[in-house]
């Protein structure tokens, strides 16, 4: 059975492993080596030639569906403008220089690396990245109109993930930006963020749009953990995500199983294969904001396997180099 560390992919570097907060915060910039480069000595390896990724290429059905639904619903593009408003973003953009650390070449360059791989895998303009101090492993994408895109990460997840991990959580984040998910998901952060609607919208609008806003964020996230499989090459590697996500801690992280995590989801299926099963599971998430984890673990191993998937042929992003197993600190 394969344990969370044999869900990463081998290093091409060969210098000794490091954990993604090693790697961070590590005195010395990271040299080309800890990229899997050549040194200036060794002749440079021809760049592949990537395909280029569009949207339609990966984005979920239930997406496209619970997409047309919410572009039906009367007045939600007045509702939109009434929530991200100039003095919204403003204060969005300021919240994040004035409390969170900006990743870039020059600040955490091993992780901005990861972000510029997954950008050109998808065929997107990089995002600002920024780190945010919290206990909540959790990370989001507000994309604001004009502006640069940004995702936020929380360093309990950036603790809790392998290099080859993070990188797949990042790709998900632009997955919301290839698919052009935008301002919508912007409201729907803002929302879960706590932020309230304006007293003067009627009640019934506003129960509406948060109904049909939820379902269509959790169609979205579907097509988002497909954006991180294109990323990653390797489905255990998101498979390991959303396992970490469920139940993980940095102290157990080398011990979980991939395997036994997709025989678990495989017996959700079967345990709520009945009307009244389907009647409680939808119950059970009709207020979330992103599909069961069992359930995205299901439905991402049987993508990477469909024909779909085979016939892209999509070139993954290069390994991240000294990817470790997050207990032991051993090479994998």
């Amino acid at each position: 059975s394969a344990t969370a560390h044999s869900t990463v992919r081998p290093s091409r570097a060969q210098g000794k492993g490091r954990s993604v907060v090693a790697a961070a915060l590590a005195p010395n910039l990271p040299t080309n080596s800890d990229y899997g480069q050549p040194s200036s000595s060794e002749a440079p390896p021809s760049a592949p030639v990537r395909r280029k990724v569009s949207a339609r290429d990966f984005r979920h059905p239930l997406d496209q569906q619970n997409t047309q639904l919410l572009q039906a619903i009367p007045g939600l593009s007045n509702l939109t403008k009434a929530l991200v408003t100039p003095l919204a973003e403003q204060m969005l953009i300021l919240e994040q220089l004035s409390t969170s650390i900006l990743v870039g070449p020059k600040q955490l360059p091993h992780i901005h690396q990861l972000v510029l791989d997954a950008a050109e895998v998808l065929d997107i303009p990089p995002p600002s990245l920024y780190i945010r101090q919290s206990s909540q492993p959790n990370a989001y994408t507000l994309a604001i109109s004009g502006r640069e895109p940004v995702v936020v990460v929380h360093t309990a997840l950036i603790e809790l993930m392998t290099e080859a991990e993070l990188q797949a959580v990042l790709a998900h984040e632009m997955g919301h930006l290839k698919c052009d998910h935008g301002v919508w998901l912007t409201v729907a952060n803002l929302l879960t963020l706590g932020v309230e609607i304006s007293p003067f919208t009627p009640s019934f609008l506003v129960g509406n749009l948060q109904d049909n806003l939820m379902r269509w964020v959790r169609a979205a996230e579907l097509s988002c953990d497909r954006a991180a499989l294109l990323v990653a090459g390797d489905p255990k590697v998101v498979v390991s995500v959303l396992m970490k996500l469920s139940g993980g801690c940095p102290k157990l992280a080398g011990q979980l199983n991939v395997d036994a995590f997709l025989d678990q989801a495989r017996g959700y299926d079967e345990a709520s294969n009945s009307p009244l099963g389907w009647y409680l599971r939808n119950a059970q998430t009709r207020q979330l904001t992103h599909p069961l984890p069992v359930a995205r673990a299901r439905e991402i191993d049987e993508w990477s396997r469909s024909a779909e998937f085979l016939a892209l042929g999509v070139t993954p992003a290069p390994t991240p180099s000294g990817i470790t197993d997050g207990l032991s600190g051993i090479e994998v």
